[in-house]
């Protein structure tokens, strides 16, 4: 079980992994040496990856969208694979509940999501797509992002 020092300090990561040592100490209390040692301990194993929330559209890429894969059964590792290395894909996941697979992708226009989709259905064996864009983060990587959450768990 983690303790509530360990969340605070998950938490304060959260907000802003790029905060000094010295300022999340400050808010939570915890001794620095304490926080470099927990960090340091969590690295592969609680933290899974230090990363960069952007905002597509301000680089140009105007069309993101959920896809929602069914695919037969022999075309599954397939598909999974041209998933993983397709540089348009943003995230992979493996669903249930009538799915395969659930694909967060970004393209600049709308057009591209459509030759993307369109080039899944012709090269693989693929039995029902859905394709729902994103028109606006109302909330994004929150969990765990704020102290009063503490009280939840």
């Amino acid at each position: 079980m983690t303790s509530k020092k360990d969340l605070l300090l998950l938490v304060s990561l959260r907000k802003n992994s790029r905060e000094t040592l010295t300022r999340i100490s400050k808010a939570t209390t915890i001794p620095v040496s304490t926080i470099y040692d927990k960090i340091r301990q969590y690295q592969g194993n609680l933290i899974l990856k230090h990363t960069t929330l952007v905002d597509f559209s301000s680089l140009g890429y105007h069309a993101r969208t959920n896809i929602l894969i069914k695919a037969q059964h022999e075309s599954r590792e397939e598909i999974k694979e041209f998933l993983l290395k397709h540089p348009n894909v943003n995230s992979v996941f493996k669903i249930s509940n009538g799915f395969d697979f659930m694909v967060e992708a970004v393209f600049r226009h709308v057009v591209d999501v459509e030759g993307f989709i369109a080039s899944l259905e012709k090269r693989f064996r693929i039995e029902r797509v859905e394709n729902h864009y994103i028109i606006e983060d109302i909330k994004k990587e929150a969990f765990l992002s704020d102290s009063q959450l503490l009280d939840l768990v």
